[in-house]
C-alpha cells in the first residue's frame, strides 16, 4: 500500500499515513507558499485574486498511476486550488473573483509559482495641438534607438503622444510599462482637434491601482505642456481594447489644399458636391503600402465643403467614413484612389496641411 498524507487520505479514502507520494506533501506546504506569496506581492495594491494549477511530470504520472492500477479518479489538481483558495482568502482579506488583480499560478511538481499582475485599463480621449508628433513611440531606424546624430541622440525619430501620456501615468500607478491603444491614427504631420481621439492607456504590473481619474489627467496635461491634452473618463478592461478597434468612426477633417493652377470656386463645391455622392475606392496608398496589406477598400464621404478659397489655395472640410485617406482623397495618388479631388477638377492637387477637427463615435459606450 502506497503511503499519502492526512489530506489525501482523506480525499482518496485510500493508502496509509506517511510521506505522501502522491500530492507530495503539496498540502502541508500551503500556508508557507500563501506567506511566500503574499510577502512578494505586498507591494501591489490588489481587491481581488485568482489562481492557476499547473499539473504535469510525476505529478501527473501519479495521478494516472493511480486511475490505471488502482481505478482511482484522483481530481488534485481541483482539490489544492480549492483548499489554496479557502486559505488565501483567509490569510489576505481579498476576495475570489475570476482575471482578478492578483493571479498566482502554482506548479504541483515543484511548488513553485508566478504572480501575474493585472493590467489597468483607462479610457480617454486626446487632443495633438503640434505637428510632427506620432501617436506610438516611432524609434530612429538609423542606430534602432540606440542614439545617434540623425535623431539627436535621442534614440527616437518623433516624439510622441504615447510617451506624454504614459510618462506621468507611469510615475503615478508605478507601473513597468504602459502603451497607448488609439481608435485609429492620425499623420505625423497632421494635428488632432476637437473632441479627441479615443483611445485606451494600458498600465503593465501597476503597484497603485486606486487612482483618482481627475488627478491623473492634471498630471499628464501638466507634463504634457499643451502639445498634448487628455480628457479621461472611466476604468475599463483588456476587452474594451478589441471592442474601441473595431468600431467605427466618423472623421472630420479641415485640409488645406494647394492645386498646380487657379480653380474657379464654383467649380470646386461642384466637384466636392460629386464627391459626397461617389463611393470612393481606394487601394492602399502608396506611403503606407509598407505597413498595410494591398488591396483596394470602398469607403465613403459623407460631407464636403468649401470653407475658404483664392487662387489656388483652398481650404476644405471633410467628414468621411473611418480609414479614407484624405491626403490621397486629394491627390489621387497616382490613380489609387478614384474618384479624387484631382481627378475629378482635372488639375494636380495635394493636402499642404491636415487637421482631424473630431472623431464621432457610433458605439455609447465610447463617448
Amino acid at each position: 500500500m502506497i503511503e499519502v498524507c492526512y489530506k489525501c487520505k482523506e480525499r482518496l479514502n485510500f493508502g496509509k499515513i506517511g510521506s505522501c507520494v502522491v500530492c507530495c506533501n503539496a498540502f502541508d506546504k500551503i500556508d508557507e507558499l500563501i506567506k511566500d506569496v503574499l510577502n512578494e506581492s505586498r507591494e501591489y495594491e490588489f481587491e481581488s485574486f485568482d489562481i492557476g494549477v499547473k499539473l504535469y511530470g510525476s505529478s501527473k504520472a501519479m495521478e494516472l498511476l493511480l486511475k490505471e492500477k488502482f481505478g482511482i479518479e484522483d481530481d488534485l489538481k481541483e482539490d489544492f486550488k480549492r483548499e489554496f483558495l479557502r486559505k488565501f482568502e483567509l490569510a489576505s482579506g481579498k476576495v475570489r473573483k475570476i482575471n482578478g488583480d492578483l493571479r498566482i499560478i502554482v506548479s504541483l511538481e515543484d511548488l513553485s509559482y508566478e504572480i501575474e499582475i493585472k493590467p489597468i485599463y483607462i479610457y480617454g480621449r486626446y487632443r495633438k495641438r503640434v505637428r510632427n508628433l506620432s501617436q506610438t513611440r516611432w524609434i530612429c531606424g538609423n542606430c534602432n534607438g540606440k542614439g545617434c546624430e540623425l535623431c539627436n541622440y535621442t534614440g527616437k525619430k518623433y516624439l510622441s503622444v504615447e510617451e506624454l501620456i504614459i510618462n506621468p501615468a507611469l510615475k503615478i500607478f508605478k507601473g513597468s510599462d504602459a502603451f497607448l491603444h488609439g481608435a485609429g491614427r492620425e499623420d505625423v504631420d497632421a494635428r488632432m482637434l476637437g473632441s479627441g481621439r479615443p483611445f485606451i492607456l494600458e498600465i503593465v504590473k501597476p503597484k497603485k491601482r486606486k487612482i483618482d481619474l481627475n488627478y491623473l489627467e492634471e498630471a499628464i496635461n501638466e507634463y504634457a505642456k499643451s502639445k498634448v491634452s487628455v480628457k479621461l473618463y472611466f476604468y475599463c478592461d483588456s476587452k474594451s481594447i478589441e471592442e474601441l478597434k473595431n468600431s467605427k468612426f466618423k472623421k472630420r477633417y479641415r485640409a488645406v489644399v494647394r492645386f498646380e493652377k487657379n480653380v474657379g470656386k464654383e467649380e470646386l463645391i461642384r466637384v466636392l458636391k460629386a464627391l459626397e455622392k461617389s463611393v470612393i475606392l481606394q487601394r492602399t496608398p502608396k506611403r503606407v503600402e509598407h505597413r498595410r496589406a494591398d488591396k483596394v477598400r470602398e469607403k465613403r464621404v459623407y460631407s464636403a465643403e468649401l470653407v475658404h478659397q483664392k487662387g489656388n489655395i483652398a481650404v476644405i472640410e471633410i467628414l468621411a467614413e473611418s480609414g479614407l485617406y484624405i491626403k490621397e482623397l486629394v491627390s489621387g495618388d497616382e490613380g489609387r484612389t478614384k474618384p479624387s479631388l484631382a481627378e475629378l477638377l482635372g488639375v494636380n492637387a495635394r493636402v499642404e496641411k491636415l487637421d482631424v477637427i473630431d472623431v464621432l463615435s457610433d458605439t455609447p459606450k465610447f463617448p
